[in-house]
């Protein structure tokens, strides 16, 4: 992005791992904060994980300064604090307890620092299992989302670490109205993000409809559905195709279009009610008529019309996808190793453009030697 961006000469100090809080740094990086992982002697975990865990670390550690410390050691417990002197906020995301042991407990720390920001990135937010590790794993299976992904005999959980992102986000958010008060206030702020509260904050709508109807939560699977078309079809050249048709028009238009004329003439469906309680003899009789159609050619007309529609894809298709290609839609970033790869960009745009491009994954201790000296230490 061009110009100067929103967050720079915010300094953000980072001891994190796995995705939760890399993500949350990761974001702020994004935005133009300088952001400076600080990582144990044998580095983040996650630098070496493998299979699904590949892309953990150099996508969500993308645009920050790597910097090696030694916390169990008072000397470089001290450094850390000279860090801490120059820096706007302090993410991290140990269980509770392991930062108080090495002296750096979060009042500790604001009583040291008193306009630092300090976010701790939790399993949970206070109370009763504020004591427990959790995952994001296990927060679906406890909130309901795998349950309402999958079913009751078998939940699934989310196909990402959505709550650990999510959580991240939540995060930024956190710290942003932070350094917005501190401005009147010139004090820091101790935040937690729960991931726990994060998995539950996504299905208050469940809860909620539950409170005012008194009907328990259905399966996404054994959901009765609310539209008259809202399904999955196969197309002629093999592939599957979501269609939604969810207002009047949208059945009109989608009837006249694919020779479905005789429903327009059915007084069986008048009203959007009508035509959802008809859905087993109707639903049929539409996949009959979308299975004439390639994808192409259902994908034009359906964008012609307006009517909601999607591909089923997987991760690796988006790749080849007009939309994401657009420019800006992927940006590049430079692994510790010098290989380049893709990513999407954050979704959101500053004035038009997008963020994040060229943005750099450090070797491990890659700025350890220029930030000492910054601080006027010479060597550890």
């Amino acid at each position: 992005m061009s110009g100067v961006l929103p967050l720079t000469g915010i300094r953000v100090i980072e001891m994190s791992h796995m995705v939760m809080g890399p993500t949350c740094g990761m974001i702020l990086a994004q935005l133009g904060a300088e952001v400076i992982k600080v990582e144990p002697p044998k580095g983040d975990k996650t630098r070496s994980l493998k299979g699904m865990g590949t892309a953990f670390f150099p996508l969500f550690n993308r645009g920050k300064r790597s910097l090696v410390l030694d916390i169990t050691h008072e000397k470089d417990r001290e450094i850390l604090h000279k860090l801490l002197d120059t820096a706007d906020v302090f993410l991290e995301n140990f269980k509770d307890g392991l930062l108080a042991r090495q002296g750096l407990a979060h009042e500790l720390l604001l009583e040291r620092h008193p306009a630092l920001i300090i976010a701790g990135h939790k399993g949970f937010l206070s109370g009763p299992y504020q004591h427990r590790p959790a995952l994001d794993e296990v927060v679906q299976m406890m909130s309901g989302l795998a349950m309402m992904t999958g079913t009751r005999a078998r939940p699934l959980r989310v196909g990402s670490s959505i709550n650990d992102i999510m959580g991240g986000m939540f995060g930024v958010i956190g710290i942003l109205a932070a350094l917005r008060e501190r401005d009147r206030t010139a004090r820091g702020k101790n935040i937690r993000i729960g991931l726990f509260e994060n998995s539950l904050f996504s299905v208050a709508q469940h809860m909620v409809q539950y409170e005012m109807t008194g009907v328990a939560s259905t399966p996404m699977p054994e959901r009765t559905h609310a539209w008259p078309v809202y399904d999955i079809f196969d197309t002629s050249d093999g592939q599957k195709i979501f269609i939604a048709v969810v207002t009047d028009g949208h059945w009109k238009a989608f009837c006249e279009t694919y020779s479905l004329a005789e429903f327009l003439n059915d007084d069986r469906l008048g009203t959007a009610t009508d035509r959802i309680e008809a859905r087993s003899w109707t639903i049929p009789k539409v996949a009959e008529k979308v299975r004439n159609y390639s994808m192409e050619l259902l994908s034009a007309k359906l964008d012609s019309l307006s009517i909601p529609f999607a591909p089923i894809n997987s991760p690796e298709d988006l790749f080849d996808d007009p939309h994401v290609q657009r420019e800006g839609g992927l940006v590049h970033f430079e692994d510790s190793d010098g290989q380049t790869y893709r990513a999407p960009t954050l979704p959101l745009e500053l004035d038009g453009e997008a963020l994040g491009e060229g943005l750099h994954v450090p070797a491990l201790g890659a700025d350890t030697d220029e930030i000492l000296k910054e601080l006027g230490v010479a060597e550890k």
